[in-house]
């Protein structure tokens, strides 16, 4: 249907669709392991189904023109002209990605392209990174670029780095382009090593909601909470030596010697690190075993921990983790991406989700007057070219 969508609009705007590409890219839902990506730690993300498409043409000059299904939105651009963008504009996304591959020396011309796609917006679902890998996609099959899908990657990421002004670490950009049908991405953020990890869900099912609180990640506390990560291994370096080069090498008896020397901000902000890397560490046994009920427990330390030490939840999201374990046939629940709004990740038994999708919508709604989106999803595949001619 999206495919459609893309032609219909394409139409209007630019013709015949004749030597056009079409790239997919989709969103992700991280399992475990949240804001350890730009700490050197690890991560276990999946690929969801609801996913990014851009259908796009090559041109012989300069000139970018892209079109938005989602924000019926229409922007022009030329590429010796790319200025940094403020996150705020969709097309400072998909601008960012040709503005850093020329950066490398990859020679772009212009194109024409219609974007659009399912992830819901600002939930937490990597939409940005979607688009991101979306469009790198395309343009290397449109220009020939040869870039191998960890360097494109990596370009993403710069991408929003330094041209959308977000500090993101690794693990959106790698999840949507490595995702596997029915396995989680296990990432070492450090090394850039992965593992396809078979999901083993067996009776289970990957359960999104959407709390429909939207957070804007730009120029927001994303990025004062990775100063304060910063500055936590400023102080533990002096103390611990040149060892500490993230706070993945650090252990909670390591924190606890240097508890005093730091703000309790900083040292609760270490502290969420310090312990979710093991605990991605044991939910990745816990899957191999398939002990989801393990994996469940896990989840929820993990949203306790970023609640509590971290900082980065809200009353909805912790209002819809707390209504999803008092509901049957729920292993666990957290809040998934980088908070302050967006979606939590449950594990629901299959035979359980009609009444689960019907408690949660009812008391979340009574008790915020807002209506949360639910997903039912199964970790997908990451991005390609899509032969839709």
């Amino acid at each position: 249907m999206m495919i459609q969508q893309l032609l219909d609009r394409w139409k209007v705007e630019f013709g015949e669709v004749w030597g056009a590409k079409v790239g997919r890219a989709p969103g992700r839902v991280n399992l475990i392991g949240e804001h350890t990506d730009y700490n050197d730690g690890f991560v276990l993300p999946c690929a969801i189904e609801p996913a990014v498409w851009i259908l796009a043409r090559a041109r012989e000059d300069t000139t970018i023109r892209l079109v938005s299904l989602n924000y019926n939105e229409r922007h022009e651009s030329d590429l010796g002209d790319l200025r940094r963008g403020t996150g705020s504009s969709w097309s400072d996304y998909l601008l960012g990605v040709a503005s850093v591959f020329q950066q490398e020396g990859y020679a772009l011309y212009g194109w024409d392209a219609v974007i659009g796609g399912d992830v819901p917006l600002g939930a937490g679902l990597s939409s940005s990174a979607a688009v991101e890998v979306a469009t790198g996609t395309v343009l290397r099959e449109m220009f020939h670029l040869p870039l191998e899908d960890r360097q494109l990657a990596l370009l993403c990421q710069r991408a929003e780095n330094t041209f959308v002004g977000v500090q993101c670490g690794i693990m959106d950009q790698f999840a949507c382009t490595f995702g596997k049908v029915d396995h989680a991405l296990f990432l070492d953020c450090r090394s850039l090593e992965t593992r396809q990890i078979p999901a083993n869900l067996t009776t289970m099912e990957i359960v999104i909601c959407d709390s429909k609180v939207e957070r804007n990640l730009s120029g927001s506390e994303y990025n004062i909470r990775r100063a304060q990560c910063q500055d936590g291994v400023r102080v533990l370096r002096v103390k611990l030596g040149e060892r500490i080069r993230a706070l993945r090498d650090v252990s909670i008896e390591d924190l606890e010697m240097c508890k005093d020397s730091m703000s309790d901000a900083v040292y609760r902000r270490c502290r969420h690190i310090v312990t979710e890397n093991p605990r991605v560490l044991l939910a990745v046994k816990a899957l191999e075993t398939g002990d989801l009920r393990e994996f469940g427990r896990l989840m929820v330390e993990s949203h306790q921990s970023l609640r509590d030490n971290y900082e980065v939840s809200c009353p909805e999201l912790d209002l819809l983790v707390d209504l999803a374990m008092e509901c049957p046939g729920v292993a666990g629940s957290r809040m998934t991406g980088a908070g302050f709004g967006g979606c939590t990740v449950s594990l629901v038994e299959r035979s359980a989700i009609e009444e689960f999708r019907a408690n949660m919508t009812s008391r979340y709604a009574t008790k915020t007057g807002r209506e949360p989106e639910i997903h039912v999803t199964r970790p997908g595949s990451g991005a390609a070219i899509v032969d839709v001619f």
